[in-house]
């Protein structure tokens, strides 16, 4: 038997969701069918019984208040008259018996004529005859079980004169409640039916509710969730449409600063981060990317997605990660971009000189492309030499290199003050910011001379640390800045150029030097062109 039951189960446990729902379903249904169909046979019975007792205690009330019962109990006669009245009351009524007895319970009516004269049986009686008392009891009588219904008869004083007992045989009301069940039971197979079709109409919308999976595919899909979330490096909270957590990974507790064994699911989301516009995407419905979010002096850059399920917003996700990280990112990328863009200028240039240079031989005029390698190798080489001596930071001696070299594709002349110095930069000051900063600066240079004359493509560099301040100087010869845009110049996207691809670069240049609290002002350069000044502090300011 007991590897039997384990073959069941075990089969069981392999039929799929589908068909487990329907068989609870159906065996919740036939065991509910069950117990209402007991408890209604039950209660009919019940029912039956009690108001059958309380008619016959009715009947009986009206048979002992009738004066004509009183009086031949009374009297000396032989009381002929109260059988008759009994009898013609019993028949309109439909009641098995109406007996009539005097205060000794010796019967003056009857059903069965034989039985006039004879006490009555049941052991019933005293609560009536002694106590004066009106009940309903369940006796075994001559004519067999019944309901009854007790009554005394009063005389003029209050003296118990007699008693009426009306009753109706059991065999009867089980005839009538058998009626009224069968009733009942014919209805049950119609429960059964609606139950089955119910089963099958819940486990299918429960199925689609679940989009088809099994229990143990959503355990796996949980689990791999789970796992998936704790591997990502941005840190992810989800909420209801109630703002209450219901998701959020370790990383999203170390990045806002939470201690990870604080119990976050469950709770309000603006109890965890007070800043958050979760709470608004919830009304509007509105996605949020790449938004600015500062959480304990900490810049986050957010991305907030409403949850959204047949037109109603269910929740929001919000995934985040530092800005640090994103802009140190930023800048690696930003430094391959500029070491590509330099590999590629030089490559194209010394193609260039290289194809002179053999040109040169092939002709041979060899001192001449002695005299152009002599020069180029020079050239370069004084350019290093200077910036190893007056620039030893390799961020910025690379990019000024670079845009060196990026000037002479251009065919513009880059100078560089001799008189700079770069030697003592703070170990505070961002590097990267510096580098933006000058990049930046440099091309806008080249892009305001670009369309000049090859001769007057001039643009200069100064630097100077001397003092307080880091100083740098960028003057060029192109058409020069209205006043009235020199505040524009600086908002994203705002050029005074035509075309796509600018307005970025001084607007970088703005907000590199707004994090290192330094400034830059707009003049006009003794080139004809602009002349920028920056400003960088070397103390930290507080």
């Amino acid at each position: 038997m007991k590897i039997a039951a384990n073959l069941i189960l075990g089969r069981f446990r392999l039929q799929k969701l589908k068909t487990k729902l329907i068989l609870f379903i159906i065996i919740l249904v036939l065991f509910q069918v069950a117990l209402i169909g007991i408890v209604s046979v039950n209660i009919i019975s019940d029912i039956t019984e009690e108001q059958i007792g309380k008619r016959a205690l009715k009947v009986s009330q009206t048979v002992s208040l009738i004066p004509e019962i009183r009086e031949n109990l009374i009297s000396e006669d032989p009381k002929q008259r109260i059988q008759q009245i009994a009898e013609e009351i019993r028949k309109s009524t439909g009641a098995q018996f109406i007996v009539v007895g005097d205060h000794e319970g010796k019967r003056y009516s009857h059903p069965i004529k034989e039985r006039l004269g004879k006490f009555m049986v049941g052991g019933d009686n005293r609560p009536a005859l002694e106590e004066g008392k009106s009940y309903i009891s369940k006796a075994v009588g001559t004519l067999g079980p019944s309901i009854r219904g007790k009554v005394p008869v009063f005389d003029s004083q209050g003296k118990v004169i007699g008693i009426v007992s009306v009753g109706y045989l059991l065999e009867d009301i089980n005839t009538i409640t058998s009626q009224y069940q069968y009733r009942v039971l014919l209805f049950l197979p119609f429960l059964i039916l609606i139950g089955v079709l119910a089963a099958v109409m819940i486990a299918n919308r429960v199925k689609e509710a679940i989009l088809g999976l099994e229990p143990r595919e959503i355990a796996a899909l949980l689990q791999e969730r789970t796992a998936t979330l704790e591997t990502v490096k941005e840190g992810v909270i989800a909420i209801d449409a109630r703002g209450l957590i219901t998701t959020i990974n370790k990383t999203a507790f170390e990045t806002i600063g939470l201690n990870p064994d604080k119990q976050a699911l469950g709770r309000p989301i603006l109890e965890i981060v007070p800043q958050t516009e979760m709470m608004e995407i919830l009304k509007t419905g509105e996605s949020h990317y790449d938004r600015e979010l500062v959480i304990d002096d900490k810049e986050i850059i957010v991305n907030r997605i409403p949850i959204i399920n047949e037109g109603a917003i269910n929740g929001v996700v919000a995934s985040f990660r530092r800005k640090d990280e994103l802009d140190y990112l930023a800048k690696k990328l930003t430094q391959v971009e500029k070491y590509s863009e330099l590999l590629r200028i030089q490559t194209h240039e010394y193609s260039n000189k290289l194809y002179t240079i053999s040109g040169l031989v092939q002709i041979g005029h060899y001192q001449k492309a002695i005299d152009l390698i002599s020069s180029e190798t020079s050239g370069y080489q004084y350019l290093i030499n200077f910036l190893m001596e007056v620039v030893p930071d390799p961020n910025l001696a690379g990019v000024i290199l670079g845009k060196y070299s990026q000037a002479k594709e251009l065919n513009v002349t880059l100078k560089i003050d001799p008189d700079s110095s770069m030697t003592d930069i703070p170990w505070h000051i961002s590097r990267e910011g510096i580098v933006t900063i000058v990049g930046n600066m440099l091309d806008n240079a080249f892009e305001a001379v670009k369309n000049l004359k090859e001769s007057k493509r001039l643009v200069n560099l100064s630097m100077t640390d001397l003092g307080n301040d880091l100083i740098f100087e960028f003057d060029d010869a192109g058409p020069g800045i209205d006043q009235n845009d020199y505040e524009k110049i600086f908002e994203m996207g705002f050029s005074t150029k035509i075309g796509e691809g600018y307005g970025t670069g001084l607007y970088l240049v703005d907000r590199a030097l707004k994090k290192l609290e330094g400034s830059i002002s707009i003049t006009s350069s003794d080139l004809g062109g602009a002349a920028f000044t920056v400003i960088i502090p070397k103390n930290e300011r507080s």
